[in-house]
């Protein structure tokens, strides 16, 4: 096992699923109460990830922030930023592709919150936001769980995007995927089913997670109705 690689999976994974956790809220609450027309728009948008193939969001993004291009250049010279083969690139475009991941099981455990009950909180005197807090969320918890085991899953196991944009820097950028790629290529196989094998685990885990957390949330929500 490449503990190296582990540990650079996992920061990876934390700070992606902190990062878009508030930003995965406001945007599932946002569209799964809005009655707005482009909706639809924004939610593919948001799918987009799911179909495009990995290498083709890391060729964008490496035509926007690389050393080549304006935007890159200007954040590396006003502001010492690179995007490029750091952990700051491989997290913002971890980012990206994780969006979906977090914001389809919050956005249906909101919408599946019956209406009538906004309108009851409502008329008993709770504001828009105190009835987001104190029946809102309760009843959705269950989805914000789901997104993050979601995510973290898809972080650890992605591999086209991070290592476009991050490379394979020993320590820095080298993700277990990446490193299972290395083992492979290295005809190393022991250590290849070990970690394989241990990707496996965390996605079959997270879907477990997800299953059970959606039958929770739908418990809830029958108790809440009566």
């Amino acid at each position: 096992m490449d503990w190296s690689a582990v540990n650079v999976s996992l920061i990876l994974a934390a700070w992606t699923t902190l990062a878009l956790l508030p930003l995965g809220l406001a945007l599932a609450r946002w569209l799964a109460v809005t009655p707005w027309a482009g909706r639809p728009f924004i939610e593919a948008l948001l799918l987009l990830p799911l179909l495009l193939p990995p290498t083709v969001i890391g060729f964008y993004f490496l035509v926007a922030f690389g050393q080549g291009s304006p935007l890159g250049a200007w954040l590396a010279q006003s502001l010492g930023w690179r995007l490029v083969f750091t952990m700051e690139g491989l997290l913002l475009v971890s980012v990206l592709v994780n969006l979906p991941f977090m914001v389809q099981p919050i956005q249906r455990a909101f919408a599946a919150v019956p209406h009538s009950l906004r309108e009851a909180a409502w008329v008993s005197g709770l504001s828009g936001w105190q009835t987001f807090w104190r029946i809102e969320l309760p009843l959705a918890w269950p989805g914000l769980l789901a997104g993050m085991a979601l995510t973290v899953a898809h972080t650890l196991g992605e591999f086209g995007v991070v290592l476009m944009v991050g490379g394979n820097i020993a320590g820095e950028t080298r993700t277990l995927s990446v490193s299972l790629y290395d083992k492979v290529q290295g005809m190393e196989l022991q250590s290849a089913h070990v970690m394989a094998l241990a990707l496996v685990g965390v996605s079959l885990l997270a879907l477990t997670l997800v299953l059970a957390f959606d039958r929770v949330g739908q418990r809830g929500r029958a108790l809440q109705e009566r």
